[in-house]
């Protein structure tokens, strides 16, 4: 997709990077978690620049381009063997991956952690890329997928690990190589994955620097990364501003932005199931998934069956009084921007964190907060990352439907319905028009985990290519020999 003219805004993509990360780094707790250390190389060659490790853009970006001319001038089965590298590595080493960027981020659920790694290390790879071949009078052609190069790569600091190992697979697979530029607070965990990641490349096949990464991202790396010449096509992973600085680079770019994921229960629904899927979606690692449940509509006539199921499944009710206080102590409301945003300090945090915000204690088993609110409540509009449910009372489900609609902003990303009445499980999907539209199950459905189909952590939704896999970072090239090797 090409976007705008040629000449990058440099002014722009920097006003843009310098306020995304401002916005993101409200992600950074203020105190740390004790857990026992681990141990992360300090070894000297790794700083200099061995190992994909670079702390100058133009040095990763040069790197990475010989290591993928090198990946060019080998076996596709050896591309194979270095998208099993990147598997191996994430399944291995998941526990100290995981736990190091736990300890960095201070973010969601240590046990998470370790899961989305490995969900990460199953998204596809060379099997997608199957060639297309069509024979006929005027001779043979033959379609095939090309890689673009160098990729420049941002990753958020919610899934940094994650996000980072399944663009490598699905890049280097398309016969790319890649240069992240890693959100700063989850920047050390990336360095750790990618110095493993080319160990483990180059004890494979001989190559190293397929993966590389900025040791020490800025506004001014993120911003050389975008308009560099030698990254001709970026993926970006995170907020509008990420958004908007890779679509105004002048350049293909894979962009996935932000989601605000409604849930709609309408009278027919399973509610015991709906309780439960709602729970799990929302909860899982406390919330920091841009699919997640963010928001339930429900109608009236079934919304005190489902809070006492949610109850059951997990959940601790609060008041109205409790969950518009609550609303008011973890987010804010940004003045230049006008937008509801969490407040730094309560992203990822358990549930019971939340609860002492407005003095309730509850049980260490509680995985998620929940209540009834009306649409005065700021979590509405708000993607906020944390393990709270807003939810509303509709008149019925078509009222449901257009608050689900409207809260989800346009972002096009990820909607829920539970329901057993298909016509209005159809008018809810046409409505929402989402790039993932989970129907009785949870978010995590949408992804493969419990559903059919295939993961990813880059879900690009402003540029369409939706759960991303390794052709969306290829290019179709066509070669057709005429009037011969006709077979028939």
């Amino acid at each position: 997709m090409q976007v705008g003219n040629n000449t990058v805004n440099e002014a722009l993509i920097a006003d843009v990077v310098s306020e995304v990360l401002k916005r993101l780094d409200q992600s950074r707790p203020a105190s740390p978690v004790a857990l026992s250390p681990v141990n992360i190389s300090t070894d000297v060659s790794t700083a200099a620049g061995s190992h994909g490790i670079f702390s100058s853009v133009d040095d990763a970006v040069r790197a990475a381009a010989a290591a993928q001319r090198q990946l060019m001038d080998t076996s596709v089965e050896a591309r194979g063997r270095a998208v099993e590298c990147i598997r191996r590595v994430m399944r291995r080493d998941k526990e100290e991956l995981g736990r190091i960027e736990f300890e960095e981020t201070k973010l969601g659920k240590l046990a998470h952690k370790f899961e989305k790694l490995e969900l990460a290390a199953g998204v596809p790879g060379l099997e997608m890329l199957k060639t297309e071949a069509t024979s006929g009078d005027h001779g043979l052609t033959v379609t095939e997928f090309a890689p673009y190069g160098v990729i420049g790569v941002v990753t958020p600091v919610t899934h940094s690990v994650p996000t980072l190992g399944c663009n490598a697979i699905m890049m280097i697979a398309a016969g790319n190589a890649l240069v992240c530029n890693p959100h700063p607070s989850g920047a050390k965990c990336a360095v750790e994955a990618t110095r493993r990641f080319n160990r483990e490349l180059h004890g494979e096949i001989g190559i190293d620097n397929l993966v590389c990464v900025i040791e020490n991202p800025t506004i001014e790396s993120a911003t050389a990364l975008f308009k560099h010449p030698g990254t001709p096509m970026l993926c970006a992973t995170g907020g509008p501003g990420v958004a908007h600085a890779a679509l105004t680079a002048g350049k293909r770019a894979v962009v996935a932005g932000p989601g605000n994921p409604p849930v709609v229960v309408d009278e027919t629904a399973d509610i015991e199931k709906a309780a439960s899927g709602i729970i799990a979606g929302a909860a899982y690692d406390n919330n920091l998934l841009c699919i997640g449940e963010k928001e339930v509509f429900v109608v009236e006539t079934v919304a005190e069956p489902l809070l006492g199921a949610m109850e059951r499944s997990g959940g601790h009710r609060l008041s109205k009084d409790e969950i518009d206080r609550l609303a008011q102590k973890v987010v804010y409301k940004d003045e230049e921007s006008g937008h509801w945003i969490a407040r730094k300090e309560f992203v990822g945090k358990d549930p019971q964190v939340l609860a002492e915000v407005i003095g309730l204690r509850i049980g260490p088993d509680v995985q998620i907060l929940f209540g009834l609110t009306d649409e005065s409540n700021p979590l509405l509009p708000c993607e906020q990352m944390m393990p709270v449910l807003p939810m509303v009372m509709a008149r019925n489900v078509d009222d449901a439907i257009r608050l689900a609609v409207k809260y989800e902003h346009g972002f096009k990303h990820t909607a829920v319905m539970w329901s057993r009445n298909v016509e209005n499980l159809t008018r809810m999907g046409k409505a929402a028009n989402t790039t993932l539209y989970v129907k009785n199950g949870p978010s995590s459905a949408g992804l493969g985990v419990g559903g059919q189909g295939y993961g990813s952590f880059s879900i690009a939704t402003p540029t369409g290519e939706g759960i991303t896999s390794p052709l969306s970072f290829t290019r179709y090239r066509r070669c057709t020999m005429v009037d011969s090797l006709r077979i028939f």
